[in-house]
């Protein structure tokens, strides 16, 4: 996570908003103030700090968790409609990094209301609809971490600055057709290209229901972006400034995403099944260079990297749920200096990241959750036994997520 400040930057922006929203009375906004609790506990077999995806230049926030106890991933969360023609959400994420508290601006946008004829426009900072998980908070997920295609593909999640126009169907069926434009600075983009237009994404999602008991969605997305200077994680070979893979070129990404729902005649309070799938497919060009080597080591660059999850979660009782995922990932990157390539970490090394993954969880009410979890982590070449104890708590009032 990008360091933005101290504790007391995000304990003094949450003031200056409420001290706004604690104007005189024909201030008409009244604000809903949130916060998420996050708490965990993790247990590795294999250093944590080694961790790598081959194939995989991993940015964002794709590293794991520190080992041992530690908070995860708290929010702090103001919305309200502004009038009666627009929504606004600001997110600061808080967390705790190698003994430092660090936050970030997560999300800070604008929403149109009733604009009509199904349009909707959504300006700022936000999660995309590219995918059925990124659009999600990592809170609502039903695993503790996400998918291995989001963490090698998205560094957990694609966030960026920018605009979204989504038209919603007058049909019986659900179809929900859009499009976004955003500046393309944060992973996986990076330079924010064309004077800050450098990223463009479009989503179809199609959806309905199968008597009284199911539902499904199907989602498809692409995603591209104009890329300079991409940075991954560096590599120190003693003596002199970490050498920084960076990347510039043309990067697509084309995903899949299916959803199927049941619960008898759609209570789901006391039982409920989800099946979940998504597949994504990256095509790069361009170059890899080496920042801070000398003389300086670059090659070329062509990528095909795929990815795909599947998961089922069961609440088999009212309150307690348990869930089964599988993970793999494929990488077939070629370029004229194998070398760089791998100091990239972009040579597979004759290995496809997988995993397997069990949890389950039990919610006393909608506003908190504990969660056990296991995963048998190949994602290199040793396998890695991983252990999580979670709690997710929210104060105050909070939206609802997704289908």
């Amino acid at each position: 996570m990008k360091k933005v400040s101290q504790l007391g930057t995000a304990v003094a922006a949450a003031c200056f908003v409420s001290s706004v929203a604690a104007q005189p009375a024909d201030n008409k906004m009244n604000p809903a103030i949130s916060m998420v609790l996050q708490g965990q506990y993790a247990d590795y077999k294999q250093d944590p700090e080694a961790y790598e995806l081959p194939g995989f230049m991993l940015g964002g926030e794709a590293g794991l968790a520190e080992a041992g106890f530690g908070l995860g991933h708290g929010e702090l969360v103001i919305s309200s409609n502004i009038d009666d023609m627009y929504f606004g959400k600001l997110t600061l994420a808080i967390a705790e990094h190698e003994g430092t508290t660090e936050t970030e601006l997560e999300e800070a946008y604008i929403e149109t209301l009733g604009l009509g004829f199904g349009l909707t426009v959504k300006a700022g900072r936000f999660f995309s609809n590219v995918g059925y998980l990124n659009g999600q908070h990592n809170h609502a997920w039903d695993f503790i971490d996400a998918p291995l295609v989001y963490r090698g593909l998205f560094g957990n999640q694609l966030i960026d600055d920018g605009i979204q126009v989504r038209w919603l169907a007058p049909t019986d069926l659900f179809l929900q057709l859009g499009a976004e434009m955003g500046r393309g600075e944060r992973f996986p983009a990076g330079g924010a290209s064309d004077e800050g237009k450098g990223s463009q994404a479009f989503f179809v999602e199609l959806g309905g229901d199968i008597g009284a008991s199911q539902s499904w969605q199907l989602g498809l997305s692409h995603w591209s972006a104009e890329i300079a200077d991409r940075e991954s994680g560096g590599h120190d070979h003693g003596g002199g400034a970490a050498e920084i893979p960076a990347y510039s070129g043309d990067s697509d990404v084309t995903g899949l995403d299916v959803v199927w729902k049941w619960a008898p005649d759609g209570n789901f309070a006391d039982r409920n099944l989800k099946l979940q799938f998504e597949y994504f497919k990256r095509e790069e060009d361009g170059e890899v260079e080496l920042e801070n080597s000398d003389p300086l080591e670059t090659t070329t660059y062509q990528g095909e990297q795929t990815g795909w999850y599947a998961q089922a979660v069961y609440q088999f009782m009212p309150q307690w749920r348990v869930g089964v995922r599988y993970d793999q990932l494929e990488a077939d990157n070629t370029g004229s200096d194998t070398d760089v390539l791998g100091e990239a970490g972009l040579d597979n090394e004759g290995h496809d990241p997988e995993r397997t993954s069990i949890m389950i969880d039990y919610a006393h009410s909608e506003f908190s959750l504990v969660r056990l979890q296991f995963n048998q982590d190949k994602s290199y070449e040793n396998a890695d036994d991983q252990i999580f104890l979670q709690y997710v708590m929210s104060l105050g009032a909070h939206g609802a997520h997704q289908f």
